[in-house]
């Protein structure tokens, strides 16, 4: 029996970029989806017969009934926001239950996490790091401390195990004079999430992945965040505290690297970034405003501004040398059509020095730009890449031949109707 194969789907700059479409889109093509990193501090937008949903820790392979979902061991899941989650797509008519599995090594954030992440990011003064509040951070770094709450500890001995951990933290925010916090209605609903949950298949899912695997079925891993929040190679200490890179899907699903076959990087036709951190192609001007505003650029579960700016292909290209990609998606194409030039990111400079590799520290560097003609057309409409204008053709390949890389999908709109496959 030929072997099965793991296809990543992996945000190569500062997230967002729309993987919830991609994976809703590629979902046909594959048996399993597998989210391998993350939590819910970032939502995957979906959006398909008139309806819109914002996944937070759920696969957005769910919509199919025929496919099986998994939340890897590399992710970190909190039971309130999850069942939250949950509910809604049940509600909507979805049959969770019979196709979802959790890991049950996947990490616990307990409500305490949250209170514990607004008052490390309070003891950071001016140099807080910009995170969503959701607890994401401490639980992984409990996880690095060996002093963490899994999913499988809710299955035996769990009231004991969650009131040490919870004394823990409590002694922890006293010592951080962090006391002003109340958390009893949250606690209810927590508690009440960790009952819901067990009514789901917590499995040892990279058992159950290499064992499908083995027969010869197709996994799609479902990235989070991007390359360059990632806790390794992403802008640190303004980073998330996963690892969001094709690395991070062998340790969070548990398959070996020669198991991985396509990596899928996907990016924007211009750039965004939430949080703080440097971002040497930020528009603090009125372009920067329009991007903003024409590609809705406010956080799909956080609703704060994204910050904007043009293309950065030294961010890509050192992205693509991480990953491994090997294709290109390239996103929101359509919210450029309207710009007379679009301008490219094509190297960094500082001090007089410029440098097309990724600098250890990208504080201080401001963009050194190209400027290509825009194309000026609604790309909204089409449906294959025969409609194109010369200018968005010039466009795609000006990346291609800088990038190294083939773009073979493109979206143009919102809707998984406006994605366009390429043949290459």
């Amino acid at each position: 029996m030929k072997q099965g194969k793991v296809d990543a789907l992996l945000g190569i700059v500062f997230g967002d970029e729309g993987k919830g479409k991609v994976v809703d889109v590629f979902t046909p093509r594959y048996d399993v989806v597998a989210r391998f990193a993350g939590g819910p501090n970032a939502g995957h937008t979906i959006i398909f017969e008139g309806k819109k949903f914002v996944l937070r820790s759920i696969p957005s392979g769910i919509f199919d009934e025929g496919k099986l979902n998994i939340i890897g061991n590399g992710c970190v899941i909190a039971p309130d926001l999850f069942m939250a989650e949950a509910r809604e797509l049940e509600t909507a008519g979805y049959d969770l239950r019979s196709r979802l599995h959790i890991s049950k090594r996947a990490h616990l954030i307990l409500p305490t996490h949250r209170v514990l992440d607004r008052a490390y990011e309070a003891a950071k003064g001016k140099n807080k790091v910009g995170t969503t509040g959701k607890g994401i951070g401490p639980t992984y770094a409990e996880k690095a401390s060996r002093t963490g709450l899994r999913v499988g500890d809710i299955l035996e001995d769990f009231p004991r195990k969650y009131a040490a951990l919870k004394a823990r933290h409590e002694q922890i925010l006293r010592d951080l004079h962090f006391t002003d916090y109340d958390i009893t209605e949250e606690e209810r609903l927590w508690l009440e999430g960790v009952e819901y949950m067990r009514q789901f298949p917590l499995t040892d899912t990279e058992a159950e992945i290499n064992r499908l695997l083995a027969e010869g079925k197709s996994v799609l891993a479902e990235g989070a965040q991007g390359t360059m929040l990632d806790i390794d190679h992403g802008t640190y200490p303004f980073v998330s505290s996963s690892s969001t890179t094709t690395g991070g899907v062998c340790t969070g699903l548990g398959v070996g690297p020669n198991k991985i076959d396509q990596v899928y990087g996907i990016f924007k036709a211009y750039s965004t970034r939430v949080g703080a951190g440097p971002f040497p192609v930020e528009l603090f001007d009125e372009t920067g405003d329009r991007l903003r505003e024409i590609g809705h650029e406010y956080g799909a579960v956080t609703g704060r501004n994204r910050r904007c700016g043009w293309v950065d292909l030294v961010a890509l290209k050192y992205a693509i040398m991480v990953n491994g990609v090997t294709q290109l998606i390239m996103m929101k194409s359509d919210v450029l059509d309207d710009f007379p030039v679009i301008r490219v990111c094509m190297a960094y400079e500082k001090d007089g020095q410029q440098t097309t590799d990724m600098p250890y520290d990208t504080e201080g560097w401001t963009a050194v730009y190209r400027d290509l003609p825009g194309w000026r057309t609604d790309l909204t409409q089409m449906t294959s890449e025969d409609e194109f204008p010369q200018a968005f053709r010039d466009y795609i390949q000006f990346l291609e031949d800088e990038l190294q890389t083939p773009i073979t999908i493109l979206s143009v709109g919102p809707d998984r109707e406006q994605t366009i496959i390429r043949s290459l």
